[in-house]
């Protein structure tokens, strides 16, 4: 995988800095295409204290007639991306996550739409470095991932939250993502009547059960 557009540090959005930042995990959140990384940032208050949550920018600008929005990787076909588009983009949050001055206790993923395919393709390309994923809206890319056959041995926990009035993400890339994810991770699937292609206060409370049931977890193991 090559970084061809790195992640602009200037534009990440932090809820703590400096030394608030220490001995903390990390949720790393990613907005949907042609959005920015105020969107999912407005979560945050609604979100478990435990982590320190960094929003991030997509590294492509979005093309015309969208202003001031960002993309991962292109759009050619609707839920279909072109492998080596997703790889690149899958780098340039790793190359960024390497590049923190202090490294987290833990990181956890969470995107919408085109970023909740973000964060089920960084779990497949480096399962060693995530503790879990939240997929908004997203799906699995087409090809395989460095990382799969770890998973299938160890799967890590995702959350996958759609609605069934979603007239976006297409039926292909929702079959595909079915198939994957069960014998992948140990997910928690949610589907809710009605809701189009955003996410609801319902589906807002169980990504918190979600995330508050990993930290919990986390702070039960033993330490050395």
């Amino acid at each position: 995988m090559t970084t061809s557009t790195p992640i602009d540090n200037s534009a990440v959005l932090w809820s703590a800095t400096g030394a608030d930042q220490a001995d903390r995990p990390l949720l790393i959140i990613m907005h949907g295409y042609g959005s920015h990384e105020g969107d999912l940032f407005s979560l945050a208050p609604h979100l478990p204290l435990e982590p320190v949550i960094a929003a991030l920018r997509a590294p492509l600008e979005a093309p015309a007639p969208i202003i001031d929005g960002w993309a991962w990787f292109p759009i050619s076909e609707p839920g279909s991306p072109d492998p080596a588009t997703v790889d690149t983009a899958v780098s340039a949050v790793l190359a960024w996550l390497d590049d923190l001055p202090q490294q987290p206790t833990s990181v956890g993923l969470l995107g919408f739409s085109q970023g909740g395919a973000m964060a089920l393709e960084l779990l497949r390309a480096a399962p060693d470095r995530f503790s879990f994923a939240v997929n908004l809206s997203g799906f699995i890319a087409r090809g395989p991932q460095t990382g799969d056959a770890v998973l299938a041995e160890a799967p890590l926990p995702v959350f996958w939250g759609r609605g069934t009035a979603d007239g976006v993400i297409p039926p292909s890339a929702i079959e595909r993502t079915q198939a994957w994810l069960p014998a992948h991770s140990t997910l928690i699937e949610r589907i809710y009547e009605g809701l189009p292609h955003s996410i609801s206060q319902a589906e807002l409370g169980d990504v918190v059960t979600f995330l508050r049931t990993q930290y919990a977890s986390v702070a039960a193991e033993p330490t050395a």
